[in-house]
């Protein structure tokens, strides 16, 4: 007795198939590239206005009080609970002393941000003993000012904002947005060791650097 043939179906994928899903891969990885580029341009946009930022308080207080805040002189006059700053410097000549980064609660770069907070120009706390008192950059890491210029041959400001944390991707970002587009000249520079900066070519992308920028 015979048996009817039975037919083996194929197995596997065909083209068109295999074509349909390297399609759909593609597609995935260029939104997730996308959704990436998007995010990383946000944050250079956050940093961007971290730096913008500080003048407008600057010009704000002085505006109110014809005063630079940290310097102010009569700080504790003009408002209630605010302190004078007693080391870093000179109070009322015209320069916010001490550096960007300092901790010292009677230093003038560190009461700064009492001042512009007691003037009602920026958001956070008051009180130096809090744990959220030194602001933060768009990346979660420290950002000042000061008077001096952070790195050798820096130009364009009277004062310098200083920023840690800032990936050399964001920096190289930042520099071409804001200044001349060379992180080792103008009045924006970066580097990891001040006083030395580091040009754009020798910047690495995935190494956290300070920038500053003068004003």
């Amino acid at each position: 007795m015979t048996h009817p043939q039975i037919k083996r179906r194929q197995s596997g994928f065909t083209l068109i198939e295999i074509a349909i899903v390297l399609v759909i891969i593609g597609l995935l990885l260029g939104g997730i590239l996308k959704g990436q580029e998007l995010i990383n341009n946000a944050r250079v946009k956050n940093l961007a206005s971290d730096f913008r930022n500080i003048p407008v308080f600057i010009y704000g207080y002085q505006d109110k009080f014809k005063a630079l805040p940290g310097d102010d002189i009569a700080a504790s006059t003009h408002m209630a609970n605010a302190d004078n700053a007693s080391t870093g410097g000179t109070l009322g000549n015209g320069r916010i002393e001490g550096a960007w980064d300092s901790t010292t609660d009677t230093d003038e770069s560190f009461l700064f941000w009492q001042h512009v907070r007691l003037a009602g120009l920026a958001p956070g706390p008051t009180d130096q003993t809090a744990l959220d008192y030194r602001p933060v950059n768009a990346v979660g890491s420290p950002i000042g000012i000061q008077s001096a210029a952070p790195f050798t041959g820096m130009t364009g400001g009277t004062y310098f904002i200083c920023s840690s944390g800032i990936s050399g991707k964001f920096a190289k970002q930042l520099d071409a947005q804001l200044d001349d587009g060379n992180t080792a000249s103008g009045s924006m520079m970066a580097g990891t060791a001040l006083p030395a900066s580091i040009a754009t070519a020798s910047i690495v992308d995935t190494t956290n650097y300070t920038v500053c920028m003068g004003i």
